[in-house]
């Protein structure tokens, strides 16, 4: 199944947290995998974030950012396009979202996702009203 990960939900791939093994059951089904330009950026960010708190040791950072390095060069990285952009305009004159969820949602469209996985509900709403079949985790 061609399956969009936002970055909420994919991060969970790479640090073990609640939803992690749903993540990882939905990534071995999946036939495609997308994510978007900005997608890589945002977990890069998240996993930084929790080795300033220590809560990633430095060992564990590297581990969980090669692995992301591999695992994107078989992801189908979808850009910020025109089309993408009107979508991502559209969706947050429709739903309270955040301009990135809504950008999300809209790479998601525009690539022809038939799963979108989050771990934000309003985002999940959002996804819903767009039309895309959605997952999301605790």
């Amino acid at each position: 199944m061609k399956t969009y990960f936002d970055s909420s939900a994919l991060a969970k791939r790479y640090v073990e947290e609640a939803g992690s093994d749903v993540v990882e059951a939905i990534c071995q089904e999946a036939t495609e995998l997308g994510i978007s330009v900005i997608g890589a950026p945002e977990i890069i960010s998240a996993l930084n974030r929790r080795r300033r708190e220590n809560v990633l040791t430095p060992h564990q950072y590297k581990t969980a950012k090669r692995r992301l390095s591999e695992e994107l060069k078989d992801a189908t990285i979808i850009h910020l396009t025109s089309p993408v952009i009107t979508d991502t305009i559209r969706i947050l004159e429709e739903s309270p979202v955040r301009a990135m969820d809504a950008l999300h949602i809209a790479c998601a469209l525009q690539w022809g996702a038939m799963l979108f996985v989050s771990a934000d509900e309003r985002q999940i709403t959002a996804a819903k009203k767009a039309g895309l079949l959605t997952r999301v985790l605790g």
